[in-house]
């Protein structure tokens, strides 16, 4: 595993604190065009995807990349996880890895 430039585990909310950083978090895709990615955060913000796969509509896509602005990422990598995922567990372990267990994940 490569640790030399660690992915933070971020919804919407924490993005923020890692503009200009490696982001890592899962959307659920709203609509794609041309290589762009809407989708519904964890926490129930829009986020903007650029250059990203094409993904099903409602499909939940990991995406790894750089954090733009605290609202859109330059994907690097870009994951279909499919129709089911736990969005609220994911959430949580966002809000774990930013805060109480920071140490354990960066």
């Amino acid at each position: 595993m490569d640790t030399s430039s660690p992915a933070a585990l971020v919804n919407a909310e924490i993005m923020g604190m890692f503009v200009g950083r490696r982001v890592r978090t899962v959307v659920q895709v709203q609509r794609s065009e041309g290589g762009v990615v809407v989708g519904l955060s964890t926490d129930g913000h829009q986020l903007t995807i650029k250059s990203a796969m094409d993904v099903p509509v409602s499909h939940f896509m990991e995406v790894y990349g750089i954090a733009e602005n605290n609202q859109a990422i330059r994907a690097e990598v870009c994951t279909d996880f499919g129709p089911n995922f736990d969005a609220k567990a994911f959430d949580g372990l966002c809000k774990l890895a930013s805060d109480k267990f920071k140490h354990m994940f960066l």
